[in-house]
């Protein structure tokens, strides 16, 4: 019930806080989440880690565009592309991108994840893809979750039978844009770490898969690195 509440207080302030920085929120986007700070501060040290120069970043379901916007604002050089599928989510990116004077580095997409980027020759360029998918399961949002619906949109929690079918679906097409020893990382609901690093390890496309765990000792990042060639 706190959740829905702290969502309400937000919707109605029209704003929150991600990262230390203000973001604009409105019904239609997900309000962005404490939680999802783990997967922003993996993406930055992994991006610094990476030490190349003007990094090129995916946020694949970009949401409200808090990620996208943190990274870009944390790594002054990188180059941003953002997607999602819905109108909602796509005009509040919109609005924070504009808000924190990033259009000239960021962009955002409208589209079914990576049919967004299609056309903008990106293939093999990409340093970092970083996605926070839908990642509950139906039964879930009939049961348990269903409060999450009454506020905020089915699409930014419904992901299939198993809470895992964004995850399946950008594991394969990743591959695409990653460059040899790009990055790839995950959000995953709780217990679902265990499955998602499966899913790469069975690709065979990534290697140096890890898992990233919060304050309590639960693993909430899935990563991985692009390998130089398929296996």
């Amino acid at each position: 019930m706190s959740e829905v509440i702290n969502v309400a207080k937000a919707y109605d302030e029209g704003r929150t806080l991600f990262m230390g920085i203000e973001l604009l929120v409105a019904p239609g986007a997900l309000v962005p989440r404490p939680e999802t700070e783990l997967l922003c501060a993996s993406a930055v040290d992994a991006l610094r880690q990476l030490n190349v120069a003007e990094p090129r970043v995916i946020d694949m379901c970009c949401g409200a565009g808090n990620l996208a916007c943190a990274i870009a604002l944390k790594i002054p050089d990188a180059s941003v592309w953002a997607s999602d599928l819905t109108d909602g989510c796509v005009t509040v990116a919109r609005r924070n991108v504009a808000y924190h004077g990033l259009t000239q580095r960021m962009s955002v997409l409208q589209g079914d994840l990576f049919d967004a980027f299609s056309d903008l020759s990106l293939d093999g360029t990409i340093d970092l893809i970083v996605c926070n998918p839908p990642y509950i399961s139906e039964t879930r949002l009939r049961g348990d979750r269903a409060p999450l619906l009454e506020l905020e949109p089915r699409e930014a929690f419904a992901a299939g039978p198993y809470g895992l079918s964004i995850h399946m679906r950008v594991t394969k097409d990743a591959v695409r844009y990653l460059r040899p020893g790009g990055i790839l990382l995950f959000e995953v609901g709780s217990g679902q770490e265990r499955q998602v690093t499966t899913l790469l390890e069975r690709n065979k496309s990534y290697e140096s898969i890890s898992v990233v765990t919060n304050e309590t000792g639960e693993g909430r990042v899935v990563m991985g690195y692009r390998k130089s060639t398929r296996a």
